[in-house]
């Protein structure tokens, strides 16, 4: 790789350059940091370019598909995360009003977005009125090279009980579940205490798209037969979504249908499947660095709380230095 030329006196780094670069991480490319920060995308990257050579290191890695942080850009982000958590404080403590905003993007799987994410949304923007929230739904993979490239602050995976825990990452569990066959109430399989595979298999099937979690679940769980009909789509809400339209049934985690507003209002219900003891986990993950962002903290933190308050089992692994456990639930 090569690097920019460094200048021959000392780095003179203003806080809008790394504003800029780190909008330009999070966003992954060039033209929609240009667009949110409302500036010229020639201008922006010049003041990227200016960045890169003033440190002597080339930040990012640009392609046709977007920018993403070099090595030496993500070997550097904790840094610039911590400067510009500093600039807000004295900002905050000189009673700048007009300071600006942080956003924390959250990428997370659709298997626990509403009875769990919206809450913590609610909250944390009570608490937070000038920080952002961006949810944005993608796959685990997708989730995992986000947190990796600093695209994504938080991630929110699901994963099967004894399945291995990336080492890249710190890894909260905040709930646990069994796998459910969610089902629209005036359906036979509703009837049941609890459905045997092969009654599930006598109703069209919604299945999750490759690559998600309980896409791996169904499959083995079926081991190899097929429903009478199937749809596949792309995430749990669509598929409660079909199901609330009389499409058939899907299989998703307990909390994942549990206070859902379809739930809620009696358009959907679940029953356990028989004879079956897999465990799903819903998983907190955030990338390992010595600093973590305040309000990625904060909202890292809401979750703990209001995972507790549904009864979710909470252990935290490869807990960063500082960060109290919570107590048992």
């Amino acid at each position: 790789m090569n690097h920019c030329p460094a200048r021959p006196h000392s780095a003179v780094v203003r806080t809008e350059q790394l504003e800029y670069i780190a909008a330009v991480t999070r966003l992954g490319s060039l033209r929609r940091a240009a667009e949110e920060l409302r500036l010229s995308q020639p201008a922006l990257s010049e003041t990227v370019r200016n960045l890169e050579r003033e440190l002597g290191v080339d930040l990012l890695e640009r392609k046709r598909s977007g920018a993403t942080m070099s090595e030496e850009g993500r070997e550097l982000l904790p840094h610039i995360i911590n400067v510009l958590d500093a600039v807000d404080r004295l900002r905050a403590a000189a009673g700048e009003r007009h300071r600006i905003s942080r956003t924390v993007r959250l990428g997370t799987v659709n298997a626990a977005t509403v009875p769990l994410l919206i809450p913590v949304v609610r909250d944390f923007r009570a608490s937070h009125p000038v920080t952002q929230v961006e949810v944005v739904g993608a796959q685990q993979t997708d989730i995992h090279r986000a947190l990796l490239e600093g695209g994504f602050d938080l991630g929110l995976v699901n994963h099967l009980d004894g399945d291995d825990v990336p080492a890249d990452f710190e890894s909260t569990e905040l709930l646990r579940g069994r796998p459910v066959v969610c089902v629209r109430p005036d359906s036979p399989l509703a009837s049941l205490t609890t459905v045997p595979v092969a009654d599930l298999l006598t109703e069209p099937l919604i299945a999750m798209r490759s690559g998600y979690v309980m896409h791996r679940y169904v499959h083995r769980l079926l081991a190899g037969r097929g429903p009478s009909f199937s749809y596949s789509t792309d995430g749990a809400e669509m598929g409660k979504l079909m199901v609330a339209e009389g499409l058939g049934a899907t299989v998703l985690p307990d909390f994942s249908v549990i206070g859902d507003p379809l739930e809620r209002r009696g358009v959907i219900t679940f029953r356990p499947l028989a004879d079956e003891s897999t465990e799903v986990l819903l998983m907190l993950q955030r990338r390992k660095a010595e600093s973590v962002p305040r309000a990625a903290q904060a909202l890292h933190g809401e979750f703990v709380r209001r995972a507790r308050e549904l009864g979710g089992s909470v252990t935290l692994r490869d807990r960063p230095p500082g960060e109290t456990a919570p107590r048992p639930v």
